[in-house]
């Protein structure tokens, strides 16, 4: 449920998707999946550093849950990370009370961008797209949501931990961070 008399974060990334660090910035966005017994509705949540998924979710319903518990599962894995900005576009979803409680809980930064543009939220838009061209329209027809689970699963292992990736030099996201905290590391040890 979303509450219009609620003030609405701003567009604080400007369809600049880049960070210096792991867990400054992260995108989110859902698409929708076609089976036998239904359209089921699988969202991400990618951090922008090295373009990895920390957070998904497949669902029966595109409510606030479906979004929430891809939060949960980030915030989770990251270990509940702080000075971070979450980006999503303008869907209830995102703006509903619950989600934009648990954003402020957790410490993190809300962002979205306008109603209706696709480019403010591009990043998670081409997750989006990948997702669907390397899994769903490859695999389909899909018969139940479990068999969207899992592929989702299989593809979200394979793209963090092997799917190169041209706009962090053709590596994969999970090195990528690697190579960034063993940086850290050397330089702590310098020091």
């Amino acid at each position: 449920m979303c509450d219009p008399e609620l003030q609405r974060a701003d567009d604080l990334v400007n369809r600049q998707f880049t960070a210096s660090r792991p867990n400054q910035l992260w995108v989110a966005d859902f698409t929708y999946v076609s089976t036998h017994q239904g359209f089921v509705y699988t969202a991400f949540i990618i951090d922008v550093f090295a373009r990895r998924i920390v957070g998904w979710k497949v669902a029966k319903r595109m409510d606030t849950d479906l979004v929430m518990d891809a939060l949960e599962q980030a915030l989770h894995a990251r270990n509940k990370p702080k000075h971070l900005i979450h980006h999503s576009d303008r869907g209830s979803q995102y703006l509903s009370i619950r989600y934009t409680e648990r954003l402020q809980a957790a410490q993190v930064k809300a962002s979205v961008g306008t109603t209706g543009d696709s480019y403010d939220n591009a990043l998670a838009e081409t997750v989006n797209g990948l997702y669907k061209t390397e899994v769903i329209h490859h695999q389909k027809p899909w018969r139940r949501m479990i068999d969207v689970e899992l592929a989702t699963l299989n593809w979200v292992d394979w793209f963090n931990h092997r799917r190169l990736l041209s706009s962090i030099g053709y590596v994969p996201s999970a090195e990528f961070e690697m190579a960034y905290y063993r940086q850290l590391e050397e330089s702590a040890k310098v020091a």
